[in-house]
């Protein structure tokens, strides 16, 4: 195989035309994720069937001059694009909600008094660890409150443990600065 780099105009417009539907195209994939697991079948399933048409279509062009290096690094790059902006779509727009556990050997009332002088829920309990008890801290906050929370944690005690995970939709409780979601 040959590789060819040809910078004409029709070549850099059929690139840009592949970057920018490669963009759109992973962006998309990045939002119909969320949307699936958030339960919606029908939005899904529309938006997997312009995706895959424009998957389709952009892929062929590269399938039919796979030595254009042009047109491989517009995909490419594309790809990696469309990834970062369907990121970025998601934690601004789209709001979900994460656990965060915490796990301290000597100043989990610490960071639980902190935590709720600063308005985030906090169910503290203890626990035992390979070397001895520790406080075990369960927080539920949406995405745009983990950064500020961790933050709390790490001034309080940088060394205590961190874990977060993604948290299905919520039904009732407290929901960190004075929510109640009941």
């Amino acid at each position: 195989m040959v590789f060819e780099l040809i910078l004409t105009p029709e070549a850099i417009l059929t690139a840009l035309l592949i970057l920018g539907l490669r963009v759109f195209n992973t962006g998309m994939a990045t939002v119909r994720l969320i949307i699936i697991n958030r339960g919606n079948r029908f939005v899904s399933s529309a938006m997997a069937f312009v995706e895959a048409l424009l998957f389709a279509y952009t892929i062929s062009t590269i399938a039919t001059d796979f030595g254009n290096v042009l047109n491989l690094v517009a995909y490419c790059l594309g790809l990696s694009l469309g990834n970062y902006i369907g990121m970025v779509i998601e934690s601004r727009y789209f709001l979900s909600y994460v656990t965060v556990n915490i796990i301290s050997k000597t100043k989990g009332h610490e960071i639980a008094t902190a935590l709720r002088e600063a308005g985030y829920g906090v169910t503290e309990s203890v626990g035992e660890g390979r070397e001895g008890a520790v406080t075990m801290l369960k927080s539920l906050v949406d995405n745009r409150q983990m950064g500020p929370l961790l933050r709390i944690v790490q001034q309080v005690h940088n060394e205590a443990f961190v874990a977060v995970e993604p948290a299905r939709p919520i039904y009732r409780g407290w929901l960190g600065t004075g929510r109640n979601t009941y």
